[in-house]
């Protein structure tokens, strides 16, 4: 939880976003761990699609 939570800061104090609550903090954290699976999860998917087709 502490890379997520170091994750939320600095995207917060990149863009100067107003600090948020804990609640938010928290809610942030596991939105760009989503977005995060998410991107992973779409790389793969293309790896493998294009990898089967190239073949």
């Amino acid at each position: 939880m502490g890379l997520l939570y170091f994750l939320a800061d600095t995207f917060i104090n990149t863009f100067g976003i107003t600090q948020p609550t804990e609640n938010a903090r928290k809610q942030a954290a596991f939105f760009i761990l989503a977005l995060t699976v998410l991107a992973i999860g779409a790389a793969v998917g293309a790896f493998v699609v294009l990898h089967a087709y190239m073949k």
